[in-house]
């Protein structure tokens, strides 16, 4: 099991077959997360998952579809109360002006390309949407959306799986000036712990 610190992001390599454990120990931590193909340099697309899946967000059983509506992984467990959220794009300095902050501030979108840097793969360019784990975006029938605390509980966690080579970046998400890491707004750590593949005869 790794820590990911708060405000910080990480990178992990998860092969085929293999699972990737994220787990929330404190219960109020979002975890941007994204799933990329080094191979192909495809990424989870959030809108193609949705369009794959008729979900706002995954279910348990649900795969995430890359940028060419590939499935690059099945999400296999979630013990944290089925509520996460792919509206929502990665929080960055932009976000945090906007919000009236002055000066820099840590953000999921610096801890992508930092991440993606450290792995020795180019930029993409820009930052896809992340998959926000644990993320509480409740919406209404008329269109509105909130920022809500997370519903998860201390030490439950999603597990997704690698149906090809695949890395996966967390950002222990900053935004420490909106609800979604908790009503008291603080950053906490996320852990992280990549299993390899059952063996063979088992599941």
């Amino acid at each position: 099991m790794q820590t990911v610190e708060a405000r910080t992001g990480s990178s992990f390599r998860v092969p085929a077959g293999a699972s990737v454990k994220i787990v929330n120990p404190h219960g109020t931590q979002v975890a941007d997360t994204w799933v990329l193909s080094p191979k192909t340099r495809e990424w989870a697309s959030m809108a193609h998952t949705r369009a794959a899946t008729g979900r706002l967000f995954p279910k348990v059983g649900d795969h995430l579809f890359s940028n060419t509506r590939r499935p690059l992984a099945e999400f296999t467990e979630d013990t944290s109360g089925g509520i996460h959220d792919t509206l929502i794009p990665a929080c960055d300095l932009s976000r945090y002006e906007m919000l009236g902050h002055v000066g820099h501030h840590d953000n999921c979108a610096e801890n992508f390309t930092t991440a993606l840097a450290e792995e020795g793969l180019a930029d993409l360019g820009f930052v896809p949407d992340p998959f926000n784990v644990f993320m509480n975006v409740p919406w209404t029938a008329g269109g509105e959306i909130d920022f809500a605390p997370p519903v998860s509980s201390p030490g439950s966690y999603i597990l997704l799986r690698a149906l090809e080579d695949l890395i996966v970046i967390v950002s222990a998400c900053p935004q420490d000036l909106v609800p979604v890491n908790g009503s008291l707004q603080e950053t906490k750590e996320i852990l992280v712990d990549v299993q390899g593949p059952p063996e063979p005869g088992r599941s």
